[in-house]
Protein backbone atom coordinates (compact mmCIF):
# COMPACT_ATOMS: atom_id res chain seq x y z
CA UNK A 1 0.00 0.00 0.00
CA UNK A 2 1.30 3.44 -0.86
CA UNK A 3 1.40 5.82 2.05
CA UNK A 4 0.80 8.73 -0.30
CA UNK A 5 -2.66 7.51 -1.24
CA UNK A 6 -5.44 9.68 0.24
CA UNK A 7 -7.91 6.81 0.12
CA UNK A 8 -6.42 4.61 2.84
CA UNK A 9 -5.01 5.03 6.33
CA UNK A 10 -2.54 2.89 8.25
CA UNK A 11 -0.03 3.23 11.04
CA UNK A 12 2.68 4.52 8.68
CA UNK A 13 0.62 7.34 7.20
CA UNK A 14 1.83 10.62 8.64
CA UNK A 15 -1.51 12.24 7.95
CA UNK A 16 -3.11 9.71 10.28
CA UNK A 17 -1.07 10.93 13.22
CA UNK A 18 -1.74 14.61 12.60
CA UNK A 19 -5.47 13.98 12.63
CA UNK A 20 -7.89 15.09 9.96
CA UNK A 21 -8.71 18.46 11.44
CA UNK A 22 -9.97 20.16 8.28
CA UNK A 23 -13.64 19.57 7.31
CA UNK A 24 -13.95 16.50 5.07
CA UNK A 25 -16.57 15.00 2.83
CA UNK A 26 -18.56 12.15 4.40
CA UNK A 27 -16.58 8.94 4.68
CA UNK A 28 -17.22 5.62 6.37
CA UNK A 29 -13.87 6.11 8.17
CA UNK A 30 -14.20 8.32 11.21
CA UNK A 31 -11.45 10.05 13.17
CA UNK A 32 -11.79 10.01 16.98
CA UNK A 33 -9.76 12.55 18.96
CA UNK A 34 -8.86 12.97 22.66
CA UNK A 35 -9.28 9.28 23.46
CA UNK A 36 -8.13 8.56 27.05
CA UNK A 37 -5.06 6.30 27.00
CA UNK A 38 -6.63 3.67 29.29
CA UNK A 39 -9.65 3.14 27.03
CA UNK A 40 -10.04 -0.36 25.60
CA UNK A 41 -10.68 -1.25 21.96
CA UNK A 42 -14.15 -2.49 22.86
CA UNK A 43 -15.10 0.87 24.33
CA UNK A 44 -14.09 2.74 21.17
CA UNK A 45 -15.93 0.23 18.99
CA UNK A 46 -19.05 0.63 21.14
CA UNK A 47 -19.28 4.26 19.97
CA UNK A 48 -20.12 3.01 16.49
CA UNK A 49 -22.20 -0.08 17.24
CA UNK A 50 -25.55 1.75 17.69
CA UNK A 51 -25.33 3.07 14.14
CA UNK A 52 -24.32 -0.09 12.29
CA UNK A 53 -21.59 -2.67 12.00
CA UNK A 54 -18.02 -1.57 12.76
CA UNK A 55 -15.72 -3.21 10.19
CA UNK A 56 -12.29 -2.02 11.34
CA UNK A 57 -10.43 -0.13 14.04
CA UNK A 58 -7.06 1.56 14.33
CA UNK A 59 -5.97 2.67 17.82
CA UNK A 60 -3.21 5.30 18.15
CA UNK A 61 -2.92 5.34 21.93
CA UNK A 62 0.25 7.41 21.97
CA UNK A 63 -1.62 10.14 20.11
CA UNK A 64 -4.89 9.72 22.03
CA UNK A 65 -6.59 9.05 18.71
CA UNK A 66 -8.43 6.28 16.92
CA UNK A 67 -9.99 5.54 13.52
CA UNK A 68 -13.26 3.66 13.20
CA UNK A 69 -14.40 2.17 9.91
CA UNK A 70 -18.16 1.67 9.54
CA UNK A 71 -19.74 -0.81 7.14
CA UNK A 72 -21.48 1.96 5.20
CA UNK A 73 -21.19 5.67 4.62
CA UNK A 74 -24.83 6.09 5.68
CA UNK A 75 -24.07 4.64 9.12
CA UNK A 76 -21.08 6.98 9.47
CA UNK A 77 -23.19 10.01 8.52
CA UNK A 78 -25.85 9.10 11.12
CA UNK A 79 -23.12 8.63 13.72
CA UNK A 80 -21.43 11.98 13.03
CA UNK A 81 -24.76 13.82 13.01
CA UNK A 82 -25.67 12.34 16.37
CA UNK A 83 -22.31 12.97 18.04
CA UNK A 84 -22.14 16.51 16.68
CA UNK A 85 -25.24 17.27 18.73
CA UNK A 86 -24.30 15.11 21.74
CA UNK A 87 -20.62 14.92 22.56
CA UNK A 88 -19.87 11.30 23.53
CA UNK A 89 -18.01 10.48 26.75
CA UNK A 90 -15.70 7.54 27.32
CA UNK A 91 -14.39 6.93 30.86
CA UNK A 92 -15.95 10.24 31.91
CA UNK A 93 -13.96 12.15 29.25
CA UNK A 94 -15.40 13.84 26.15
CA UNK A 95 -14.16 12.53 22.79
CA UNK A 96 -14.63 14.16 19.39
CA UNK A 97 -15.61 12.45 16.17
CA UNK A 98 -15.36 13.72 12.58
CA UNK A 99 -15.04 12.37 9.06
CA UNK A 100 -11.60 11.19 8.01
CA UNK A 101 -10.21 12.05 4.59
CA UNK A 102 -9.46 8.34 4.21
CA UNK A 103 -11.98 6.06 2.53
CA UNK A 104 -10.98 2.80 4.23
CA UNK A 105 -8.61 1.39 6.86
CA UNK A 106 -5.85 -1.00 5.80
CA UNK A 107 -4.51 -2.62 8.94
CA UNK A 108 -3.71 -6.21 7.85
CA UNK A 109 0.07 -5.86 8.14
CA UNK A 110 0.21 -3.66 11.22
CA UNK A 111 1.59 -4.91 14.57
CA UNK A 112 -0.61 -5.02 17.68
CA UNK A 113 -3.83 -5.33 15.65
CA UNK A 114 -4.73 -8.66 17.26
CA UNK A 115 -6.48 -6.98 20.19
CA UNK A 116 -8.45 -4.71 17.89
CA UNK A 117 -9.61 -7.60 15.70
CA UNK A 118 -10.54 -9.70 18.75
CA UNK A 119 -12.51 -6.79 20.16
CA UNK A 120 -14.25 -6.21 16.82
CA UNK A 121 -15.26 -9.84 16.66
CA UNK A 122 -16.48 -9.93 20.27
CA UNK A 123 -18.44 -6.68 20.26
CA UNK A 124 -20.08 -7.32 16.89
CA UNK A 125 -21.01 -10.81 18.09
CA UNK A 126 -22.66 -9.37 21.19
CA UNK A 127 -24.78 -7.00 19.19
CA UNK A 128 -25.78 -9.67 16.69
CA UNK A 129 -26.96 -11.79 19.63
CA UNK A 130 -24.37 -14.58 19.42
CA UNK A 131 -22.76 -14.21 22.82
CA UNK A 132 -22.73 -12.19 26.01
CA UNK A 133 -20.25 -9.41 26.48
CA UNK A 134 -17.39 -11.06 28.32
CA UNK A 135 -13.91 -12.40 27.81
CA UNK A 136 -11.27 -10.54 25.85
CA UNK A 137 -13.42 -7.53 25.04
CA UNK A 138 -13.79 -6.61 28.70
CA UNK A 139 -10.88 -8.32 30.41
CA UNK A 140 -9.06 -5.02 30.75
CA UNK A 141 -11.81 -3.67 32.99
CA UNK A 142 -12.93 -6.09 35.68
CA UNK A 143 -16.29 -6.12 37.36
CA UNK A 144 -18.69 -6.74 34.48
CA UNK A 145 -20.56 -10.01 34.87
CA UNK A 146 -21.31 -12.08 31.76
CA UNK A 147 -24.73 -11.30 30.35
CA UNK A 148 -25.21 -7.97 32.08
CA UNK A 149 -27.46 -5.67 30.08
CA UNK A 150 -26.69 -2.27 28.55
CA UNK A 151 -30.12 -1.23 29.91
CA UNK A 152 -30.38 0.27 33.39
CA UNK A 153 -33.48 0.65 35.52
CA UNK A 154 -33.39 3.90 37.50
CA UNK A 155 -35.60 4.84 40.44
CA UNK A 156 -35.48 8.39 41.84
CA UNK A 157 -36.29 8.47 45.54
CA UNK A 158 -36.94 11.56 47.69
CA UNK A 159 -38.24 13.35 44.60
CA UNK A 160 -38.40 16.80 46.13
CA UNK A 161 -37.52 18.54 42.86
CA UNK A 162 -38.55 17.38 39.39
CA UNK A 163 -36.15 15.21 37.42
CA UNK A 164 -36.66 15.38 33.68
CA UNK A 165 -35.50 13.13 30.88
CA UNK A 166 -32.94 15.82 29.94
CA UNK A 167 -31.46 15.80 33.46
CA UNK A 168 -31.05 12.01 33.37
CA UNK A 169 -29.45 12.22 29.92
CA UNK A 170 -26.96 14.80 31.10
CA UNK A 171 -25.93 12.82 34.18
CA UNK A 172 -25.69 9.38 32.56
CA UNK A 173 -23.99 10.62 29.36
CA UNK A 174 -20.85 11.18 31.41
CA UNK A 175 -20.35 7.40 31.43
CA UNK A 176 -20.99 6.58 27.78
CA UNK A 177 -23.32 7.03 24.85
CA UNK A 178 -26.96 7.05 25.92
CA UNK A 179 -29.12 5.70 23.11
CA UNK A 180 -32.63 5.66 24.56
CA UNK A 181 -34.52 6.74 27.69
CA UNK A 182 -38.07 5.92 28.77
CA UNK A 183 -39.52 7.53 31.92
CA UNK A 184 -42.66 6.45 33.75
CA UNK A 185 -44.33 6.39 37.15
CA UNK A 186 -44.88 3.10 38.96
CA UNK A 187 -45.93 2.58 42.58
CA UNK A 188 -45.92 6.38 42.98
CA UNK A 189 -42.21 6.43 42.13
CA UNK A 190 -40.55 8.21 39.22
CA UNK A 191 -38.59 5.59 37.25
CA UNK A 192 -36.68 5.33 34.01
CA UNK A 193 -35.19 2.77 31.67
CA UNK A 194 -31.97 3.92 30.03
CA UNK A 195 -30.06 2.10 27.31
CA UNK A 196 -26.35 2.59 26.69
CA UNK A 197 -24.51 1.60 23.55
CA UNK A 198 -22.48 -0.85 25.60
CA UNK A 199 -22.93 -2.92 28.76
CA UNK A 200 -19.58 -1.67 30.07
CA UNK A 201 -20.91 1.90 30.07
CA UNK A 202 -23.95 0.72 32.03
CA UNK A 203 -21.64 -1.04 34.51
CA UNK A 204 -19.56 2.12 35.06
CA UNK A 205 -22.68 4.27 35.49
CA UNK A 206 -24.25 1.86 37.98
CA UNK A 207 -21.08 1.67 40.07
CA UNK A 208 -20.68 5.44 40.15
CA UNK A 209 -24.27 6.67 40.49
CA UNK A 210 -26.19 4.15 42.60
CA UNK A 211 -27.09 5.89 45.86
CA UNK A 212 -25.99 9.36 44.73
CA UNK A 213 -28.17 12.46 45.12
CA UNK A 214 -28.86 14.57 42.04
CA UNK A 215 -29.50 17.63 44.20
CA UNK A 216 -28.26 18.22 47.72
CA UNK A 217 -30.19 16.10 50.19
CA UNK A 218 -32.79 14.78 47.75
CA UNK A 219 -33.54 13.06 44.41
CA UNK A 220 -31.57 9.92 45.26
CA UNK A 221 -30.70 7.59 42.36
CA UNK A 222 -31.23 3.84 42.71
CA UNK A 223 -29.61 2.13 39.73
CA UNK A 224 -29.79 -1.55 38.77
CA UNK A 225 -29.43 -3.65 35.64
CA UNK A 226 -32.64 -4.26 33.74
CA UNK A 227 -33.66 -7.70 32.48
CA UNK A 228 -34.32 -6.04 29.12
CA UNK A 229 -31.45 -5.96 26.65
CA UNK A 230 -32.85 -3.19 24.43
CA UNK A 231 -35.62 -0.59 24.48
CA UNK A 232 -38.22 0.00 21.79
CA UNK A 233 -39.02 3.72 21.75
CA UNK A 234 -41.92 4.81 19.56
CA UNK A 235 -42.06 8.52 20.33
CA UNK A 236 -39.65 11.37 21.04
CA UNK A 237 -41.23 13.55 23.72
CA UNK A 238 -40.88 14.54 27.36
CA UNK A 239 -41.32 10.94 28.56
CA UNK A 240 -39.31 8.93 26.03
CA UNK A 241 -36.46 9.59 23.62
CA UNK A 242 -34.51 7.62 21.04
CA UNK A 243 -31.41 9.72 20.49
CA UNK A 244 -30.48 7.78 17.35
CA UNK A 245 -33.86 8.48 15.70
CA UNK A 246 -34.57 12.18 15.50
CA UNK A 247 -37.36 11.46 13.00
CA UNK A 248 -39.75 9.80 15.48
CA UNK A 249 -43.13 11.51 16.07
CA UNK A 250 -43.99 13.11 19.41
CA UNK A 251 -47.05 10.84 19.76
CA UNK A 252 -48.94 13.24 22.02
CA UNK A 253 -51.21 11.34 24.35
CA UNK A 254 -49.91 7.92 23.31
CA UNK A 255 -48.44 5.47 25.87
CA UNK A 256 -44.67 5.45 25.80
CA UNK A 257 -44.10 1.75 26.43
CA UNK A 258 -45.02 -0.92 23.91
CA UNK A 259 -47.49 -3.62 25.11
CA UNK A 260 -44.86 -6.14 26.19
CA UNK A 261 -43.02 -3.54 28.26
CA UNK A 262 -46.30 -2.26 29.72
CA UNK A 263 -46.86 -5.76 31.09
CA UNK A 264 -43.48 -5.70 32.80
CA UNK A 265 -43.46 -2.12 34.02
CA UNK A 266 -47.09 -1.14 34.52
CA UNK A 267 -50.46 -0.83 32.90
CA UNK A 268 -51.29 1.69 30.13
CA UNK A 269 -51.99 5.09 31.49
CA UNK A 270 -49.34 5.11 34.23
CA UNK A 271 -46.77 6.61 31.91
CA UNK A 272 -46.76 10.14 33.21
CA UNK A 273 -44.68 12.88 34.74
CA UNK A 274 -44.25 12.49 38.50
CA UNK A 275 -46.60 15.40 39.18
CA UNK A 276 -49.87 16.49 37.54
CA UNK A 277 -49.50 19.48 35.25
CA UNK A 278 -45.74 19.11 35.14
CA UNK A 279 -45.37 18.81 31.40
CA UNK A 280 -42.08 19.58 29.73
CA UNK A 281 -42.03 20.70 26.12
CA UNK A 282 -41.10 17.87 23.73
CA UNK A 283 -37.65 18.57 22.36
CA UNK A 284 -34.34 16.85 21.81
CA UNK A 285 -32.28 17.73 24.83
CA UNK A 286 -29.25 19.33 23.21
CA UNK A 287 -28.24 22.98 22.84
CA UNK A 288 -27.66 22.49 19.11
CA UNK A 289 -31.24 21.35 18.70
CA UNK A 290 -32.57 24.78 19.53
CA UNK A 291 -32.87 24.64 23.32
CA UNK A 292 -31.53 27.44 25.43
CA UNK A 293 -29.79 26.01 28.47
CA UNK A 294 -29.37 27.14 32.06
CA UNK A 295 -26.78 25.77 34.45
CA UNK A 296 -27.32 25.08 38.13
CA UNK A 297 -25.23 23.37 40.80
CA UNK A 298 -26.19 19.85 41.81
CA UNK A 299 -24.82 17.21 44.12
CA UNK A 300 -23.49 15.42 41.02
CA UNK A 301 -21.89 18.54 39.60
CA UNK A 302 -23.33 21.41 37.54
CA UNK A 303 -26.54 20.43 35.74
CA UNK A 304 -27.65 22.12 32.56
CA UNK A 305 -31.41 22.47 32.57
CA UNK A 306 -33.14 23.09 29.20
CA UNK A 307 -35.37 26.15 29.31
CA UNK A 308 -38.19 23.93 28.06
CA UNK A 309 -38.12 22.29 31.50
CA UNK A 310 -38.84 25.68 33.02
CA UNK A 311 -42.09 26.27 31.13
CA UNK A 312 -44.27 23.84 33.07
CA UNK A 313 -45.68 24.41 36.54
CA UNK A 314 -42.38 23.57 38.19
CA UNK A 315 -38.84 24.78 38.22
CA UNK A 316 -35.60 23.45 39.64
CA UNK A 317 -34.84 24.79 43.12
CA UNK A 318 -33.47 28.30 42.91
CA UNK A 319 -34.36 28.57 39.22
CA UNK A 320 -38.08 29.40 39.46
CA UNK A 321 -39.05 31.71 36.56
CA UNK A 322 -40.78 34.87 37.67
CA UNK A 323 -43.75 33.98 35.45
CA UNK A 324 -44.46 30.93 37.61
CA UNK A 325 -46.10 31.95 40.85
CA UNK A 326 -45.60 30.51 44.31
CA UNK A 327 -49.11 31.42 45.47
CA UNK A 328 -51.80 28.74 45.77
CA UNK A 329 -55.57 29.17 45.83
CA UNK A 330 -57.26 26.74 48.22
CA UNK A 331 -61.04 26.43 47.86
CA UNK A 332 -63.93 24.52 49.48
CA UNK A 333 -62.50 24.94 52.98
CA UNK A 334 -64.68 24.56 56.05
CA UNK A 335 -64.86 28.21 57.25
CA UNK A 336 -65.98 27.16 60.75
CA UNK A 337 -62.88 25.07 61.41
CA UNK A 338 -59.94 26.41 59.40
CA UNK A 339 -57.50 29.15 60.46
CA UNK A 340 -54.41 30.75 58.93
CA UNK A 341 -52.27 28.88 61.48
CA UNK A 342 -53.85 25.54 60.55
CA UNK A 343 -53.16 26.10 56.84
CA UNK A 344 -49.61 27.17 57.69
CA UNK A 345 -48.99 23.90 59.58
CA UNK A 346 -50.56 21.65 56.92
CA UNK A 347 -48.99 23.23 53.83
CA UNK A 348 -45.73 23.59 55.77
CA UNK A 349 -45.30 19.81 55.47
CA UNK A 350 -44.45 20.36 51.77
CA UNK A 351 -42.60 23.67 51.83
CA UNK A 352 -42.03 26.85 53.82
CA UNK A 353 -45.23 28.92 53.99
CA UNK A 354 -44.57 32.67 53.99
CA UNK A 355 -48.10 34.12 54.09
CA UNK A 356 -51.70 32.92 54.43
CA UNK A 357 -54.85 34.93 53.65
CA UNK A 358 -58.37 33.58 54.20
CA UNK A 359 -60.57 35.71 51.95
CA UNK A 360 -62.65 38.19 53.92
CA UNK A 361 -65.86 37.83 51.89
CA UNK A 362 -65.41 34.17 50.87
CA UNK A 363 -64.02 32.41 53.91
CA UNK A 364 -64.10 28.99 52.22
CA UNK A 365 -61.22 30.23 50.04
CA UNK A 366 -57.63 31.04 51.00
CA UNK A 367 -54.40 32.20 49.36
CA UNK A 368 -51.14 30.57 50.50
CA UNK A 369 -47.75 31.95 49.48
CA UNK A 370 -44.97 29.32 49.49
CA UNK A 371 -41.23 29.97 49.47
CA UNK A 372 -40.96 29.11 45.75
CA UNK A 373 -42.91 27.65 42.84
CA UNK A 374 -41.49 24.14 43.31
CA UNK A 375 -42.76 23.96 46.88
CA UNK A 376 -46.14 25.29 45.72
CA UNK A 377 -46.34 22.53 43.11
CA UNK A 378 -45.37 19.91 45.68
CA UNK A 379 -48.06 21.05 48.12
CA UNK A 380 -50.67 21.18 45.36
CA UNK A 381 -49.87 17.68 44.09
CA UNK A 382 -50.14 16.16 47.59
CA UNK A 383 -53.06 18.11 49.09
CA UNK A 384 -55.46 18.71 46.20
CA UNK A 385 -58.50 16.44 46.70
CA UNK A 386 -57.80 15.64 50.38
CA UNK A 387 -60.61 15.81 52.95
CA UNK A 388 -60.16 18.48 55.63
CA UNK A 389 -62.78 19.08 58.33
CA UNK A 390 -65.41 17.20 56.34
CA UNK A 391 -64.85 18.91 52.99
CA UNK A 392 -62.79 17.91 49.93
CA UNK A 393 -60.40 20.81 49.33
CA UNK A 394 -59.21 22.01 45.93
CA UNK A 395 -55.70 23.40 45.48
CA UNK A 396 -54.71 25.27 42.30
CA UNK A 397 -52.07 27.80 41.27
CA UNK A 398 -53.27 31.35 41.89
CA UNK A 399 -52.96 34.20 39.39
CA UNK A 400 -51.54 36.33 42.22
CA UNK A 401 -47.77 36.64 42.52
CA UNK A 402 -47.78 37.53 46.23
CA UNK A 403 -50.19 37.63 49.16
CA UNK A 404 -50.73 41.24 50.18
CA UNK A 405 -50.75 42.10 53.87
CA UNK A 406 -53.64 44.32 55.04
CA UNK A 407 -52.96 48.03 55.08
CA UNK A 408 -52.67 49.69 58.47
CA UNK A 409 -56.12 50.22 59.93
CA UNK A 410 -57.79 47.90 57.41
CA UNK A 411 -60.33 45.47 58.91
CA UNK A 412 -59.02 41.91 58.55
CA UNK A 413 -60.36 39.89 61.48
CA UNK A 414 -56.96 38.16 61.76
CA UNK A 415 -57.51 36.37 58.46
CA UNK A 416 -54.10 37.35 56.99
CA UNK A 417 -50.90 36.19 58.67
CA UNK A 418 -47.22 36.62 57.79
CA UNK A 419 -45.21 33.49 58.67
CA UNK A 420 -42.01 34.38 56.78
CA UNK A 421 -39.98 34.55 60.01
CA UNK A 422 -41.56 31.52 61.69
CA UNK A 423 -39.23 29.16 63.58
CA UNK A 424 -41.49 26.27 62.47
CA UNK A 425 -40.30 26.23 58.85
CA UNK A 426 -39.14 22.70 58.03
CA UNK A 427 -36.92 23.45 55.01
CA UNK A 428 -34.81 26.48 55.92
CA UNK A 429 -31.55 24.53 56.02
CA UNK A 430 -30.18 23.47 52.59
CA UNK A 431 -29.83 19.71 52.46
CA UNK A 432 -32.08 19.22 55.50
CA UNK A 433 -33.16 15.64 56.18
CA UNK A 434 -36.73 16.90 55.92
CA UNK A 435 -36.25 17.00 52.14
CA UNK A 436 -36.01 13.20 52.25
CA UNK A 437 -39.16 12.69 54.33
CA UNK A 438 -41.90 14.24 52.20
CA UNK A 439 -44.81 11.82 51.76
CA UNK A 440 -48.48 12.03 50.79
CA UNK A 441 -51.04 12.34 53.58
CA UNK A 442 -51.58 8.96 55.25
CA UNK A 443 -53.38 7.58 58.30
CA UNK A 444 -50.02 6.83 59.93
CA UNK A 445 -48.11 9.77 61.39
CA UNK A 446 -44.40 9.98 62.19
CA UNK A 447 -43.71 11.54 65.59
CA UNK A 448 -40.29 12.85 66.62
CA UNK A 449 -38.50 14.99 69.22
CA UNK A 450 -40.13 12.93 72.00
CA UNK A 451 -38.58 13.36 75.50
CA UNK A 452 -36.95 10.21 76.96
CA UNK A 453 -39.43 9.99 79.84
CA UNK A 454 -42.54 10.04 77.62
CA UNK A 455 -44.51 6.76 77.55
CA UNK A 456 -46.57 5.28 74.76
CA UNK A 457 -49.72 5.59 76.91
CA UNK A 458 -49.10 9.33 77.32
CA UNK A 459 -48.86 9.85 73.56
CA UNK A 460 -51.87 7.64 72.79
CA UNK A 461 -53.90 9.55 75.39
CA UNK A 462 -52.76 12.86 73.90
CA UNK A 463 -54.23 11.95 70.50
CA UNK A 464 -57.31 10.20 71.93
CA UNK A 465 -58.18 13.13 74.22
CA UNK A 466 -57.98 15.41 71.20
CA UNK A 467 -60.77 13.38 69.58
CA UNK A 468 -58.79 10.99 67.37
CA UNK A 469 -59.11 7.22 67.03
CA UNK A 470 -55.78 5.56 67.85
CA UNK A 471 -55.56 2.22 66.07
CA UNK A 472 -51.89 1.41 66.66
CA UNK A 473 -48.70 2.87 68.16
CA UNK A 474 -45.07 1.89 68.35
CA UNK A 475 -41.77 3.48 69.29
CA UNK A 476 -38.78 3.07 67.00
CA UNK A 477 -36.63 0.27 68.42
CA UNK A 478 -33.30 2.06 68.08
CA UNK A 479 -34.48 5.57 68.87
CA UNK A 480 -37.30 6.25 71.34
CA UNK A 481 -37.27 9.90 70.32
CA UNK A 482 -39.41 8.77 67.37
CA UNK A 483 -42.63 6.78 67.00
CA UNK A 484 -45.43 5.89 64.58
CA UNK A 485 -49.10 6.33 65.40
CA UNK A 486 -51.93 5.05 63.21
CA UNK A 487 -55.26 6.90 63.35
CA UNK A 488 -58.72 6.02 62.08
CA UNK A 489 -58.43 7.71 58.66
CA UNK A 490 -56.30 9.96 56.51
CA UNK A 491 -58.63 12.86 57.29
CA UNK A 492 -58.13 12.31 61.02
CA UNK A 493 -54.37 12.21 60.55
CA UNK A 494 -54.40 15.52 58.60
CA UNK A 495 -56.42 17.19 61.35
CA UNK A 496 -54.22 15.67 64.09
CA UNK A 497 -51.09 16.96 62.39
CA UNK A 498 -52.59 20.46 62.32
CA UNK A 499 -53.61 20.24 65.99
CA UNK A 500 -50.59 18.56 67.55
CA UNK A 501 -47.51 19.52 65.50
CA UNK A 502 -45.33 21.63 67.84
CA UNK A 503 -47.36 20.53 70.90
CA UNK A 504 -45.39 21.20 74.10
CA UNK A 505 -44.43 17.84 75.67
CA UNK A 506 -42.44 19.41 78.50
CA UNK A 507 -38.70 19.07 79.16
CA UNK A 508 -38.17 21.73 76.47
CA UNK A 509 -39.41 19.34 73.76
CA UNK A 510 -42.04 20.22 71.18
CA UNK A 511 -43.62 17.32 69.25
CA UNK A 512 -42.85 17.15 65.55
CA UNK A 513 -45.50 15.48 63.39
CA UNK A 514 -45.30 14.48 59.73
CA UNK A 515 -46.90 11.92 57.41
CA UNK A 516 -45.27 8.49 57.30
CA UNK A 517 -44.71 6.20 54.32
CA UNK A 518 -44.80 3.21 56.71
CA UNK A 519 -47.68 1.42 58.38
CA UNK A 520 -47.75 -0.33 61.73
Amino acid sequence: MSSSSPSTANGNDSKTYKGDRSPCDPSRVLHVRRVPIEVSEAEVISLGIPFGKVTNLLMLKGKNQAFIEMASEEAAITMVNYYTAATPHVRNQPVYIQYSNHRELKTDNLPNQGRAQAALHAVNAVHSGNMTLSGSATASDGGLMPGQSPVLRIIVENLYYPVSLEVLHQIFSKFGTVLKIITFTKNNQFQALLQYSDAMNAHHAKMALDGQNIYNGCCTLRVEFSKLTSLNVKYNNDKSRDFTRLDLPSGDGQPTLDPTMQTAFGAPGIISSPYPGAGFAPAIGFPQAGLSMQTMPGALGPLTIPSSAMTGRMAIHGMAPTAIHSVLLVSNLNPDSISPHGLFILFGVYGDVHRVKILFNKKENALIQMADATQAQLAMSHLNGQRLYGKVIRVTVSKHQTVQLPREGQEDQGLTKDFSGSPLHRFKKPGSKNFQNIFPPSATLHLSNIPPSTTDDFLKDLFASSGYTVKAFKFFQKDRKMALIQLGSVEEAIQALIDLHNHDLGENHHLRVSFSKSTI
